[in-house]
């Protein structure tokens, strides 16, 4: 008997070293819905999940920049690398959901910088709110994914502004600025598209113009006629406002100069139709035509910064107008994890629902885009709406 008592103290001291040896007890998270955990020498890993492809390449690229900067800008977390996993959106509901699905299958991802369309949005926050992880979107305007009576989920905020200042400002603009007393809006289905249609629509009649036809096209159709005769027989409109992206605001702008009734209609569209691929695909049908947006007129020496160093890294000006809010949207959640991060020897365990916590708690916090301040449902944005024109094949900001 006297023998078994040693053997089992000598278990429990050995047991007891080892223990001490491995530097204690291991980490219990205690997160509600888990914690991401980084050993020795492993990087932090975000994902972006933005339009790399297809005719809205240069909307998701100029983002993806914005968060390489950010990346390059801010080195390492903790004494942590931070990698980056890049996947596409496709400007599309599938696009959405299937890079939702493969960024969520992995358990070493802390958060997202996605996405670029709201249409990948709206199903993306679901898979990723589902799965409890953060997404923090530089380019989804639509107002429903920030309401929580439509598509927004627990997870999901974002830098860009929200269409309801977009649409508001774009109405202001025709009415006051323009003169124009009759408008139409077309949208391709598309909640960024049909949101922010919808809201200049009432903007413009509450400022005591008259909407002569809401109407859409569809995604993917290339002769856009039969719709731009239908909004003719109704007014004609003095201007038309069709914030789409640039395959179909492509055909819509050049068909709109074939129509008859609307040889004098002011042609207009919005940040969806502001980069490279977009002038080309309006052509010489577009000069002159009007496009609302983030108004980029930001100063300072960070921005200075980070222009300096887009030239340097990629051999170009920006090419589209979401840069700065993609390196805005990572740096707040690298701030985040700094301040949830816990620390245990030469670990870190990041708690999903702290980070989320965290990043919904963000005030004052000093990005390019201005000062951003959370609420509740994820809008994060110091709003600036800018409206430009494009002129000898450049965009000219002339408002305000």
């Amino acid at each position: 008997m006297l023998k078994r008592s040693f053997i089992i103290v000598g278990l429990l001291v050995i047991a007891s070293m080892a223990l001490a040896a491995c530097g204690g007890p291991t980490f219990e998270c205690e997160d509600p819905i888990g914690c991401v955990t980084y050993g020795a020498d492993e990087p932090i890993r975000i994902a972006s999940a933005l339009v790399i492809s297809g005719p809205n390449t240069d909307l998701g690229t100029d983002s993806q920049y914005g968060v390489e900067i950010a990346i390059d800008f801010k080195g390492e977390i903790m004494g942590h690398a931070i990698e980056l996993q890049a996947e596409d959106d496709g400007c599309s509901a599938e696009g959405g959901q299937s890079a939702g699905q493969k960024i969520v299958s992995d358990p070493t991802i802390v958060a997202v910088v996605g996405t670029s369309c709201s249409g990948a949005g709206v199903p993306m926050s679901e898979v990723v709110s589902e799965a409890g992880y953060a997404m923090v979107s530089p380019s989804n305007t639509s107002p429903a994914l920030t309401d929580p009576e439509s598509a927004w989920n627990p997870g999901y905020l974002r830098t860009a502004h929200n269409d309801k200042v977009q649409g508001k400002a774009m109405a202001d603009f025709a009415y006051n600025v323009l003169g124009v007393t009759s408008a139409a809006a077309i949208h391709d289905g598309d909640p960024y598209t049909e949101g922010l249609a919808a809201v200049f629509a009432a903007s413009f009649e509450e400022l005591g113009g008259t909407i002569v036809e809401f109407t859409a096209v569809n995604k993917g159709d290339t002769d856009m006629r039969p719709v731009l005769s239908a909004v003719a027989a109704a007014g004609p409109p003095e201007l038309l406002y069709y914030p789409v992206f640039t395959a179909e605001g492509g055909f819509l702008t050049k068909q709109a100069k074939e129509v008859s009734g609307l040889e004098g209609t002011v042609l207009s569209a919005a940040d969806g139709m502001i980069s490279d691929a977009a002038i080309e695909a309006v052509g010489e049908a577009g000069e002159g035509m009007y496009f609302s947006g983030p108004d980029l007129s930001f100063s300072g020496g960070l921005y200075e910064d980070f222009i300096a160093k887009y030239e340097e890294k990629y051999g170009a000006k920006p090419i589209s107008v979401f840069h700065a809010h993609a390196f805005d949207a990572a740096n707040m959640i690298f701030a985040c994890i700094e301040e949830v991060a816990m620390q245990d020897g030469d670990s870190i365990h990041i708690g999903r629902q702290a980070l989320r916590t965290c990043l919904y708690a963000t005030s004052g916090f000093e990005g390019i885009t201005g000062e951003l301040t959370c609420n509740e449902y994820g809008d994060c944005a110091d709003p600036k709406i800018s409206v430009s024109q494009l002129n000898g094949g450049a965009y000219e900001r002339i408002w305000p």
